[in-house]
Protein backbone atom coordinates (compact mmCIF):
# COMPACT_ATOMS: atom_id res chain seq x y z
CA UNK A 1 0.00 0.00 0.00
CA UNK A 2 1.57 3.19 -1.00
CA UNK A 3 1.10 6.52 1.17
CA UNK A 4 1.98 9.73 0.47
CA UNK A 5 2.18 13.26 1.08
CA UNK A 6 -0.78 15.06 -0.10
CA UNK A 7 0.24 19.10 0.49
CA UNK A 8 2.34 20.56 2.86
CA UNK A 9 2.67 23.92 3.88
CA UNK A 10 3.93 26.18 6.70
CA UNK A 11 3.89 29.18 9.00
CA UNK A 12 6.27 31.84 10.51
CA UNK A 13 6.27 34.46 12.92
CA UNK A 14 5.12 38.28 12.47
CA UNK A 15 8.96 39.23 14.56
CA UNK A 16 12.01 38.85 12.84
CA UNK A 17 15.20 39.54 14.50
CA UNK A 18 18.34 40.38 11.94
CA UNK A 19 22.45 39.60 12.41
CA UNK A 20 22.36 43.46 12.85
CA UNK A 21 19.82 43.37 15.40
CA UNK A 22 21.87 40.63 17.24
CA UNK A 23 24.87 42.40 16.84
CA UNK A 24 24.06 45.27 19.18
CA UNK A 25 23.64 43.30 21.63
CA UNK A 26 26.73 41.42 21.27
CA UNK A 27 29.31 43.56 19.64
CA UNK A 28 32.04 41.45 19.86
CA UNK A 29 30.35 39.80 16.78
CA UNK A 30 30.09 40.96 13.20
CA UNK A 31 27.23 40.31 10.52
CA UNK A 32 29.64 38.95 8.39
CA UNK A 33 31.12 36.48 11.14
CA UNK A 34 27.33 35.67 11.83
CA UNK A 35 26.22 34.57 8.33
CA UNK A 36 29.61 33.09 7.20
CA UNK A 37 29.89 30.32 10.18
CA UNK A 38 25.93 30.06 11.03
CA UNK A 39 24.45 30.81 7.35
CA UNK A 40 21.42 32.61 9.27
CA UNK A 41 20.39 36.50 8.01
CA UNK A 42 17.44 36.27 9.68
CA UNK A 43 14.84 34.34 11.95
CA UNK A 44 11.92 34.26 12.88
CA UNK A 45 10.87 34.74 16.67
CA UNK A 46 7.38 33.82 18.21
CA UNK A 47 5.89 36.60 20.60
CA UNK A 48 5.63 36.48 24.36
CA UNK A 49 2.44 34.73 24.51
CA UNK A 50 2.82 33.31 20.95
CA UNK A 51 2.86 29.17 21.53
CA UNK A 52 4.12 26.37 19.10
CA UNK A 53 0.14 25.46 19.29
CA UNK A 54 -0.79 29.16 17.76
CA UNK A 55 2.22 28.72 14.91
CA UNK A 56 1.09 24.96 13.98
CA UNK A 57 -3.10 26.11 14.08
CA UNK A 58 -1.93 28.89 11.37
CA UNK A 59 -0.05 26.19 9.75
CA UNK A 60 -3.09 24.08 9.10
CA UNK A 61 -5.38 27.02 8.63
CA UNK A 62 -2.77 27.99 5.43
CA UNK A 63 -2.56 24.58 4.17
CA UNK A 64 -6.51 24.29 3.98
CA UNK A 65 -6.78 27.32 2.30
CA UNK A 66 -4.76 25.97 -0.25
CA UNK A 67 -8.10 23.93 -0.99
CA UNK A 68 -6.11 20.31 -1.80
CA UNK A 69 -8.54 19.13 1.36
CA UNK A 70 -10.96 19.80 3.03
CA UNK A 71 -10.59 19.88 6.84
CA UNK A 72 -13.54 17.48 7.31
CA UNK A 73 -11.69 14.67 5.71
CA UNK A 74 -8.90 14.74 8.48
CA UNK A 75 -9.24 11.81 10.79
CA UNK A 76 -5.95 11.97 13.02
CA UNK A 77 -4.17 14.55 14.27
CA UNK A 78 -0.16 14.47 15.42
CA UNK A 79 1.83 17.51 17.03
CA UNK A 80 5.62 17.03 17.21
CA UNK A 81 7.01 20.00 19.71
CA UNK A 82 8.93 20.20 22.52
CA UNK A 83 6.78 23.49 23.52
CA UNK A 84 3.79 22.30 24.33
CA UNK A 85 0.84 24.43 26.33
CA UNK A 86 0.70 22.63 28.76
CA UNK A 87 1.52 19.58 30.70
CA UNK A 88 -1.67 18.03 30.17
CA UNK A 89 -3.71 17.37 27.77
CA UNK A 90 -2.15 17.01 24.71
CA UNK A 91 -2.10 20.38 22.42
CA UNK A 92 -3.18 18.04 19.32
CA UNK A 93 -6.18 17.83 21.21
CA UNK A 94 -6.79 21.76 21.47
CA UNK A 95 -6.09 21.83 17.96
CA UNK A 96 -8.38 19.52 17.16
CA UNK A 97 -10.85 21.70 18.35
CA UNK A 98 -9.78 25.43 17.35
CA UNK A 99 -9.12 24.01 13.43
CA UNK A 100 -13.27 22.47 13.88
CA UNK A 101 -11.92 18.97 13.03
CA UNK A 102 -14.23 15.95 13.34
CA UNK A 103 -14.68 14.68 17.22
CA UNK A 104 -14.05 11.45 15.35
CA UNK A 105 -10.22 12.20 14.69
CA UNK A 106 -7.34 10.98 16.71
CA UNK A 107 -5.12 13.06 18.16
CA UNK A 108 -1.51 13.29 20.58
CA UNK A 109 1.60 14.98 20.74
CA UNK A 110 5.20 13.68 20.62
CA UNK A 111 7.75 15.00 21.87
CA UNK A 112 11.00 15.17 19.67
CA UNK A 113 12.92 17.41 18.04
CA UNK A 114 15.42 17.64 14.94
CA UNK A 115 14.31 14.19 13.73
CA UNK A 116 10.49 14.52 14.36
CA UNK A 117 9.55 15.24 10.99
CA UNK A 118 10.61 11.93 9.84
CA UNK A 119 9.28 10.22 13.11
CA UNK A 120 6.01 12.11 12.23
CA UNK A 121 5.80 10.49 8.64
CA UNK A 122 6.49 7.20 9.92
CA UNK A 123 3.75 7.40 12.68
CA UNK A 124 1.53 8.57 10.50
CA UNK A 125 2.17 5.94 7.45
CA UNK A 126 1.94 3.62 10.00
CA UNK A 127 -1.70 4.54 10.75
CA UNK A 128 -2.38 4.59 7.44
CA UNK A 129 -1.44 1.26 6.38
CA UNK A 130 -3.16 -0.48 9.80
CA UNK A 131 -6.67 1.18 8.33
CA UNK A 132 -6.20 3.10 11.86
CA UNK A 133 -6.61 6.40 9.58
CA UNK A 134 -6.92 7.89 5.66
CA UNK A 135 -5.91 11.33 6.34
CA UNK A 136 -3.34 12.61 8.57
CA UNK A 137 -2.68 16.09 9.82
CA UNK A 138 1.22 15.88 10.75
CA UNK A 139 1.92 19.44 12.18
CA UNK A 140 5.53 20.07 14.03
CA UNK A 141 5.52 23.86 15.76
CA UNK A 142 8.48 24.81 17.95
CA UNK A 143 9.37 27.98 19.68
CA UNK A 144 12.69 27.46 21.22
CA UNK A 145 13.52 30.94 21.53
CA UNK A 146 10.93 31.13 25.12
CA UNK A 147 14.05 28.94 26.76
CA UNK A 148 17.01 30.58 24.95
CA UNK A 149 18.80 33.07 27.65
CA UNK A 150 18.84 36.69 26.64
CA UNK A 151 22.80 36.56 26.50
CA UNK A 152 22.90 33.17 24.60
CA UNK A 153 24.67 34.54 21.79
CA UNK A 154 25.56 31.20 20.07
CA UNK A 155 21.33 29.53 20.87
CA UNK A 156 20.17 33.14 19.37
CA UNK A 157 22.19 33.41 16.08
CA UNK A 158 21.10 29.88 15.18
CA UNK A 159 17.47 29.67 16.09
CA UNK A 160 13.87 30.48 14.95
CA UNK A 161 10.69 29.76 15.65
CA UNK A 162 7.76 28.35 12.87
CA UNK A 163 5.53 25.03 12.83
CA UNK A 164 4.30 23.13 9.66
CA UNK A 165 1.72 21.27 8.69
CA UNK A 166 1.82 18.16 6.22
CA UNK A 167 -1.31 16.07 5.13
CA UNK A 168 -0.09 12.27 4.84
CA UNK A 169 -2.68 10.28 3.15
CA UNK A 170 -3.25 7.43 0.30
CA UNK A 171 -2.87 10.48 -3.02
CA UNK A 172 -0.29 13.15 -3.01
CA UNK A 173 2.53 14.50 -4.80
CA UNK A 174 5.07 12.13 -3.45
CA UNK A 175 5.69 8.72 -2.07
CA UNK A 176 6.78 8.11 1.19
CA UNK A 177 9.49 5.04 1.22
CA UNK A 178 11.33 3.10 3.94
CA UNK A 179 13.01 4.87 6.88
CA UNK A 180 16.33 4.21 8.96
CA UNK A 181 15.64 5.71 12.43
CA UNK A 182 17.57 5.72 15.81
CA UNK A 183 18.43 7.01 19.69
CA UNK A 184 21.08 7.25 21.59
CA UNK A 185 19.72 8.33 25.17
CA UNK A 186 23.32 8.82 26.66
CA UNK A 187 24.17 11.85 25.17
CA UNK A 188 20.57 13.54 26.25
CA UNK A 189 22.33 16.17 28.33
CA UNK A 190 24.17 17.84 25.21
CA UNK A 191 20.57 19.80 24.53
CA UNK A 192 18.34 19.77 27.58
CA UNK A 193 16.53 22.08 28.92
CA UNK A 194 16.23 20.77 32.67
CA UNK A 195 14.15 22.18 34.62
CA UNK A 196 10.29 22.21 34.08
CA UNK A 197 9.45 18.85 33.85
CA UNK A 198 8.70 15.96 36.29
CA UNK A 199 12.43 15.35 37.46
CA UNK A 200 13.01 19.40 38.11
CA UNK A 201 9.66 20.93 38.38
CA UNK A 202 10.88 24.27 39.67
CA UNK A 203 13.38 26.52 38.40
CA UNK A 204 16.94 25.74 39.44
CA UNK A 205 18.20 29.20 39.68
CA UNK A 206 22.08 28.15 38.50
CA UNK A 207 22.68 30.73 36.05
CA UNK A 208 26.65 30.96 35.71
CA UNK A 209 28.24 32.43 33.12
CA UNK A 210 32.00 30.83 31.16
CA UNK A 211 35.27 32.71 30.56
CA UNK A 212 33.40 33.42 27.23
CA UNK A 213 30.74 35.38 29.08
CA UNK A 214 27.98 32.26 27.46
CA UNK A 215 25.27 31.77 30.29
CA UNK A 216 24.78 28.16 31.53
CA UNK A 217 21.45 27.11 33.45
CA UNK A 218 19.09 23.88 33.87
CA UNK A 219 16.63 26.83 33.46
CA UNK A 220 17.61 27.19 29.68
CA UNK A 221 18.48 25.69 26.32
CA UNK A 222 22.21 24.69 26.78
CA UNK A 223 23.61 22.95 23.72
CA UNK A 224 27.15 21.16 23.77
CA UNK A 225 27.90 22.61 20.20
CA UNK A 226 31.02 20.40 19.83
CA UNK A 227 29.23 16.76 21.06
CA UNK A 228 26.13 17.40 19.25
CA UNK A 229 28.66 18.37 15.96
CA UNK A 230 30.84 14.80 16.67
CA UNK A 231 27.36 13.06 16.71
CA UNK A 232 26.65 14.46 13.42
CA UNK A 233 29.51 13.60 11.82
CA UNK A 234 29.13 9.61 13.12
CA UNK A 235 25.44 8.96 12.75
CA UNK A 236 24.56 10.84 9.76
CA UNK A 237 26.58 9.25 6.82
CA UNK A 238 26.06 5.54 8.01
CA UNK A 239 21.80 6.89 8.38
CA UNK A 240 22.33 7.72 4.84
CA UNK A 241 24.41 4.59 3.66
CA UNK A 242 21.01 2.80 5.57
CA UNK A 243 18.22 4.76 4.30
CA UNK A 244 19.77 3.98 0.70
CA UNK A 245 19.67 0.38 0.97
CA UNK A 246 16.38 0.41 2.73
CA UNK A 247 15.13 1.75 -0.48
CA UNK A 248 16.93 0.04 -3.02
CA UNK A 249 19.17 2.87 -3.88
CA UNK A 250 22.15 4.40 -4.69
CA UNK A 251 23.49 7.57 -3.49
CA UNK A 252 23.85 9.11 -7.53
CA UNK A 253 20.01 7.94 -7.48
CA UNK A 254 19.39 11.15 -5.66
CA UNK A 255 18.06 14.14 -6.98
CA UNK A 256 17.67 16.33 -3.80
CA UNK A 257 18.84 16.07 -0.40
CA UNK A 258 16.67 18.29 2.11
CA UNK A 259 18.62 17.54 5.35
CA UNK A 260 17.68 18.94 9.01
CA UNK A 261 18.78 22.73 8.51
CA UNK A 262 21.00 22.78 11.76
CA UNK A 263 23.41 25.51 10.95
CA UNK A 264 25.89 26.14 7.66
CA UNK A 265 29.07 25.12 9.48
CA UNK A 266 27.33 21.84 10.35
CA UNK A 267 25.69 21.24 7.01
CA UNK A 268 28.83 21.67 4.39
CA UNK A 269 30.87 19.42 6.77
CA UNK A 270 27.93 16.67 6.40
CA UNK A 271 27.61 17.48 2.45
CA UNK A 272 31.67 17.05 1.86
CA UNK A 273 31.98 14.57 4.05
CA UNK A 274 29.27 12.37 2.33
CA UNK A 275 30.15 13.79 -1.02
CA UNK A 276 26.68 15.66 -2.14
CA UNK A 277 27.30 17.61 -5.22
CA UNK A 278 26.40 21.21 -4.08
CA UNK A 279 22.99 21.74 -6.85
CA UNK A 280 21.83 18.45 -5.23
CA UNK A 281 21.97 19.87 -1.61
CA UNK A 282 19.16 21.92 -0.30
CA UNK A 283 19.92 24.94 2.04
CA UNK A 284 17.32 27.50 3.03
CA UNK A 285 17.86 28.54 6.26
CA UNK A 286 19.87 32.15 5.67
CA UNK A 287 15.79 33.73 6.11
CA UNK A 288 14.51 30.86 8.60
CA UNK A 289 17.08 29.74 10.82
CA UNK A 290 17.00 26.72 12.64
CA UNK A 291 13.52 25.54 13.18
CA UNK A 292 13.85 21.87 14.90
CA UNK A 293 11.36 19.76 13.75
CA UNK A 294 10.00 22.18 11.16
CA UNK A 295 13.32 22.63 9.01
CA UNK A 296 12.43 19.93 6.45
CA UNK A 297 8.96 20.86 5.72
CA UNK A 298 9.67 24.01 5.49
CA UNK A 299 12.68 23.24 3.23
CA UNK A 300 10.67 20.83 1.65
CA UNK A 301 7.87 23.88 0.36
CA UNK A 302 10.75 26.32 -0.62
CA UNK A 303 12.53 23.18 -3.03
CA UNK A 304 8.61 22.93 -4.62
CA UNK A 305 8.03 26.43 -4.96
CA UNK A 306 10.82 26.97 -6.89
CA UNK A 307 10.86 23.66 -9.10
CA UNK A 308 13.50 21.64 -7.37
CA UNK A 309 11.25 18.53 -5.72
CA UNK A 310 11.43 15.58 -8.65
CA UNK A 311 12.61 12.14 -8.86
CA UNK A 312 13.85 11.13 -5.50
CA UNK A 313 14.38 13.04 -2.37
CA UNK A 314 15.93 12.24 0.74
CA UNK A 315 15.47 13.46 3.81
CA UNK A 316 17.44 13.41 6.83
CA UNK A 317 16.97 14.75 10.35
CA UNK A 318 18.81 14.43 13.43
CA UNK A 319 19.55 16.24 17.06
CA UNK A 320 18.17 16.42 20.31
CA UNK A 321 17.48 13.34 21.82
CA UNK A 322 20.10 12.16 20.80
CA UNK A 323 17.49 10.86 17.85
CA UNK A 324 18.10 10.24 14.35
CA UNK A 325 15.80 9.62 11.00
CA UNK A 326 15.62 9.56 7.59
CA UNK A 327 13.60 8.49 4.72
CA UNK A 328 13.37 8.82 1.03
CA UNK A 329 10.32 10.41 -0.89
CA UNK A 330 9.51 9.80 -4.71
CA UNK A 331 8.20 12.51 -6.36
CA UNK A 332 5.51 12.71 -9.19
CA UNK A 333 5.39 16.02 -10.00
Amino acid sequence: MEVLIRDIAYFLPEKVVTNEELVKDFPEWSVGKIADKVGVNDRHVAAPNETATDLAIRAAEALFAKGRIARGDIDFVLFCTQSPDYKLPSSACIIQSKLGLSTKSGAFDFNLGCSGYEYGLAVAKGLIVAGVASNVLLLTGETYNHYIHPRDKGNRTIFGDGASATVVSTEGFATIGEFSLGTDGSGAENLIVKSGGARYPERIGDLKFDEGGNPISSDYLNMDGQEIFLFTLTKVPKMVKEVLIKNNLEKEDIDLFVFHQANKYMLEHLRKKLKIDEDKFFVNLANVGNTVSSTIPIALCDAREQGLLKGNVLLAGFGVGLSWGATMLRMFD
